[in-house]
């Protein structure tokens, strides 16, 4: 649905900025639902999961500013380097649950959750990209 930027704000924070495409960003249903998306994003606080910066839904070109995570995602990480050890799932797995956890707690449900929007940074696993 759009690109991610790694960019930054005035003060130098460095975010991940979504520019949604422009054939999306002229579509009035979809443009309605990223509304939804970053409503329900910016509702959901917790650990393991990357807080929104800013947006602009309804300029020319819709966007989203996230806090950046460093690191890859989970499914660039089974690419490279294969199935991981269980030493690791198990807290992957834990801190996914936790995320999840405040997601629901927030009255969201996420509707995209797979290896690509799992991001592993170095103090910890992320879940990032809602879906819309």
């Amino acid at each position: 649905m759009g690109t991610v930027y790694l960019s930054h704000t005035r003060g130098g924070q460095p975010v991940a900025l979504k520019l949604i495409l422009r054939e999306h960003g002229q579509d009035p249903e979809f443009r309605r639902r990223f509304e939804q998306e970053v409503r329900a994003a910016r509702r959901v606080r917790g650990y393991h999961l990357v807080p929104v910066v800013d947006h602009d839904t309804s300029g020319a070109s819709p966007w989203l500013a996230s806090a950046f995570v460093p690191g890859i995602a989970l499914h660039e990480a089974l690419g490279a380097f294969g199935a991981l050890p269980p030493a690791t799932v198990f807290p992957l797995v834990g801190c996914a649950a936790r995320a999840l956890a405040s997601i629901h707690a927030a009255g969201v449900v996420h509707r995209d959750l797979k290896p690509s929007n799992i991001m592993l940074a170095p103090d910890g696993p992320y879940v990032i990209d809602f879906g819309i």
